[in-house]
């Protein structure tokens, strides 16, 4: 029998993390009525695209992950800051996928947003998916000044129902947190750890659903656009509700599909947008 001395398991190749930051400011330029990029960082795998913005005086980002999805032990951090009176809508190139933990090693995915006084922002990304065996923390902090609007979704996709997938076992950590003027005014925790599939089938937890969407605003006219954020959630084939407290709607939907999911995610941003159109990653 052959053995290896125990020094020399250290020549032995790790697995390769990606490693990904972004970061992102914009500006409001009031000669030319409309927003324009006044910082662009990008480093590793996390990367963005400026299209040419579909509404006027609004301007678009789209981050992509070039790694091709997120593996365990990963780390991509993204920065986004609109400054006073700038209007942005920011997305993602398409859905993001979490591939099994082979060593436990939680994927780390950290946001932070900041608008400051007159600000806009529709933070608009795809669903993220996750596969069987999966282990993520994920963070949302947001920030927002006094008169400052925001519109955000997160989205969670459990197994590739299309691959026949189920997800059993897995590690959740996801966090939300919004604050105006410093104050904290909605902090939303989800864990969920071991064995998903039974943790999901609960009734108090996603009901037997797959799909899993925050949706929120932050913005003027909540009675009103609580009102019509409730009647377009009635006519959606989902188990939803919307909440109002503090200046913010919550709204929550449990899907069967992803399919279902994203078709009731759609229709609340419409309300929520007045009907301008989603940004065109959304449309292919």
């Amino acid at each position: 029998m052959n053995f290896m001395p125990v020094r020399q398991y250290d020549l032995l190749p790790t697995a390769q993390r990606a490693k990904g930051r972004l970061a992102l400011a914009f500006r409001h330029d009031a000669a030319a009525s409309c927003t324009r990029i006044e910082k662009f960082y990008q480093e590793g795998c996390l990367k963005a695209r400026l299209p040419h913005p579909a509404a006027a005086g609004i301007a678009e980002a789209i981050t992509i992950n070039i790694s091709g999805g997120i593996a365990s032990g990963d780390s991509l951090v993204t920065e986004i800051g609109i400054g006073a009176g700038a209007a942005a809508s920011v997305t993602s190139q398409a859905a993001e996928r979490i591939y099994r933990a082979l060593d436990f090693l939680p994927a780390r995915l950290q946001t932070t947003v900041t608008l400051g006084a007159g600000a806009m922002l529709d933070y608009l990304p795809q669903e993220t998916i996750l596969f069987d065996g999966f282990a993520l923390d994920r963070s949302l902090d947001i920030e927002l000044a006094e008169d400052a609007d925001f519109l955000g979704v997160e989205s969670l996709v459990f197994g590739r129902q299309a691959m026949g997938e189920r997800v059993k076992f897995g590690n959740l950590n996801d966090r939300i947190s919004l604050r105006r003027n410093g104050v904290l005014l909605l902090q939303d925790m989800t864990r969920l750890h071991g064995v998903i599939a039974a943790q999901l089938a609960r009734k108090a937890v996603a009901a037997g659903n797959i799909g899993i969407a925050n949706i929120l605003y932050a913005g003027p006219d909540i009675p009103a656009r609580l009102h019509a954020i409730r009647t377009t959630l009635a006519n959606i084939p989902c188990e939803a509700g919307a909440s109002a407290f503090d200046g913010v709607i919550l709204s929550r939907i449990l899907a069967p599909s992803a399919a279902a999911l994203r078709a009731g995610v759609v229709a609340v941003l419409k309300t929520c947008r007045d009907d301008r159109p989603l940004p065109r990653s959304w449309q292919s």
